[in-house]
């Protein structure tokens, strides 16, 4: 199966100083790296997670992905055309496969739209004339369990699972290929987070949709993904397939994520599970060597001095780690 997107040795900056202020204090280099060299791929009806703290650089991916931030080195291919070259009208075709399922749900719908007008902008915006809004606006809420009343119905009027249904609705309006949802769970009672995750797998099977899911929530990984990547300092430090992840983690970080984690299935467990100690380095001064090694405890000089390298296992799980974990 063809990949529907992939992303090779993507760099996003942001500027720390302005011009003026980096010749005046002498900086070379004013600027930070949000993600710094990542690579992904993503097939159709697929799902693949992203997971890491806060800070890591996973929205700022996904961002990026969509086409909302530019790209400073690097390539994105969707469908087997490249993102990173389009023209604005070409972007605006790109983005009618590919829509966003903001975190904050309500936050993320204008309080002076009603739902119906919400969930039906998406046509407005590309000319799509054809479209009766009101009857779209009824299939696109039948599809992710609303009733149609809720159509009249204004942000302040939703509650937290009803917005982020109402979210889900206008994320799939010009049918997209591709799915991003930045924490679809954020901020929900533990049945309803079960209820937008089912809803979720449902539409991947009905639709065909990829998604490509950014949490915090290592379960709801577990219960929907295809494959995971780990995410630290904005670098994938590990990459693979959820299963073999969750039960052979390979890096010392992917470890302490996994042996903090609350889980409820019990039959899992790690031979040595740790705990972190230390705040996450500042993006403006990256350690230097494996920039893990501040926080790892498994690190030794070699770690202190070198980047480390690649390893590529036979489950094809992708790491960078000098000292794999389980590498026997």
């Amino acid at each position: 199966m063809s990949n529907l997107l992939s992303i090779k040795n993507l760099r996003v900056r942001f500027r720390t100083k302005s011009p003026f202020q980096a010749i005046i204090k002498k900086i070379e280099d004013p600027f930070i790296d949000a993600v710094r060299k990542v690579s992904l791929e993503i097939k159709q009806g697929e799902t693949f997670t992203l997971v890491g703290e806060s800070g890591s650089g996973k929205s700022t991916l996904a961002l990026a992905t969509a086409g909302l931030l530019n790209a400073e080195e690097g390539q994105i291919k969707f469908m087997n055309e490249d993102v990173t070259t389009m023209t604005s009208s070409q972007i605006m075709a790109y983005r009618k496969k590919i829509s966003y399922i903001w975190q904050d749900s309500i936050g993320s719908l204008s309080p002076r739209m009603s739902v119906g007008s919400l969930i039906t902008e998406a046509y407005k915006i590309h000319n799509l004339k054809d479209r009766d809004l009101k009857m779209e606006a009824n299939r696109l809420l039948k599809l992710v369990g609303l009733p149609a009343q809720i159509s009249e119905r204004y942000p302040h009027q939703l509650s937290g699972g009803q917005a982020r249904r109402v979210g889900v609705a206008r994320a799939i309006s010009l049918d997209p290929k591709l799915i991003i949802a930045d924490e679809p769970t954020a901020g929900l009672d533990v049945s309803v987070q079960g209820e937008i995750l089912n809803l979720l797998n449902k539409l991947r099977d009905d639709l065909g949709v990829s998604l490509f899911v950014i949490t915090h929530n290592l379960n709801i990984v577990r219960h929907i993904s295809d494959k995971t990547a780990v995410m630290y300092l904005g670098r994938f430090v590990e990459q693979g397939q959820t299963d073999d992840i969750f039960a052979n983690p390979r890096h010392p970080y992917t470890l302490a994520l996994l042996s903090a984690n609350l889980t409820p299935y019990p039959e899992v467990s790690f031979e040595n599970r740790i705990e972190l100690t230390g705040e996450v380095p500042s993006l403006m001064d990256r350690p230097n060597g494996c920039e893990f090694h501040t926080r790892c405890p498994f690190s030794s000089e070699h770690c202190d001095d070198e980047f480390p390298p690649i390893h590529t296992f036979k489950s094809q799980q992708i790491l960078t780690c000098h000292y794999p974990l389980n590498s026997n």
